[in-house]
């Protein structure tokens, strides 16, 4: 059994002995993206205060909130070239396997690479996923009737996390649903050498829903699918058994929206969803929320 990569990171073993509701920095991960223009700082719609960021631009985006207390971020890449390619239908660049997704210019290796220079403290998560990269924007590598053709797709999957480990990334956390990737994951991990003491943890999406929530992340990340859904490998939001099996969220954008409309106020709604999810044993909480938390916490 493989245990070393849950602990390999001062951040990765305050995850292991965290404690019932206790909030604390160590608890949350920063989404970032980060896209293929170097100098690009560009605001999200769908998500008020977030923004998608050039890899020139990430020290002075993270910087002030290193300086308080950030312990981890969360890397998207958002190849912009590749979704106007998508919708231009373009093809030179995308294909049904999505082989930017480890390229070298890929922006979220690029991302790993200057944070390991300027913040080498940052634990550092990548997400794993193929939909930013493949020509259909499906996470898989699709059967020519358009399903998902699980046992390429999650060999694809670690391939390209495999790259993000290379390039120093201490976490790949793969989102994209397929049956079996974690497993094939960490053999991929073990079989190109990174175990041991550069060993890289594995953090998987418990829960993925085939949901509407879904839709101001897909707006920041670029990664709507091209055609049809992902009702066949991401879970039924109407599925009481695997949602147990899974784990609790809160929506951003909701919680921001209802605040301005005055339903509630957003630093005491924002604090009872993260506690709410640390009571159920949520050890670890990605929000965009976080640069907020990092300073109500020194409260």
């Amino acid at each position: 059994m493989a245990l070393h990569s849950g602990y390999q990171h001062e951040v990765l073993r305050q995850w292991q002995s965290s404690s019932c509701s206790r909030l604390s920095a160590y608890s949350f991960i920063y989404p970032i993206f980060v896209t293929d223009d170097p100098e690009a700082d560009e605001e999200i719609v769908s998500l008020p205060g977030q923004k998608r960021y050039g890899v020139n631009k990430l020290e002075q985006a993270l910087r002030p909130l290193v300086d308080k207390g950030l312990m981890s971020v969360l890397i998207f890449g958002v190849p912009r070239s590749a979704k106007k390619a998508r919708t231009c239908h373009l093809l030179a660049h995308l294909d049904g396997r999505g082989s930017p997704a480890d390229a070298g210019d890929n922006p979220a290796i690029l991302a790993v690479q200057r944070l390991r220079e300027v913040f080498p403290g940052l634990l550092l998560v990548c997400d794993v996923c193929l939909c930013p990269y493949t020509d259909h924007g499906h996470c898989g590598i699709l059967n020519e009737d358009g399903s998902i053709n699980n046992a390429p797709s999650i060999k694809r999957l670690a391939e390209v996390a495999v790259a993000y480990a290379r390039a120093g990334c201490h976490v790949v956390a793969p989102s994209d649903m397929m049956d079996n990737r974690v497993a094939a994951i960490k053999t991929g991990l073990l079989e190109a050498g990174l175990g041991g003491k550069a060993s890289v943890a594995v953090m998987s999406y418990s829960a993925k829903f085939a949901s509407t929530f879904y839709g101001p992340f897909r707006d920041a990340a670029q990664s709507a699918p091209a055609f049809g859904d992902r009702r066949c490998y991401q879970l039924p939001p109407g599925s009481r058994g695997l949602a147990i099996r899974a784990v609790v969220s809160g929506e951003y954008a909701m919680l921001y929206h209802g605040s301005k409309a005055g339903a509630f106020d957003l630093k005491t709604v924002v604090l009872e969803s993260i506690t709410s999810m640390r009571r159920a044993g949520a050890e670890i909480i990605i929000s965009y929320y976080t640069p907020s938390i990092l300073d109500w916490l020194k409260e």
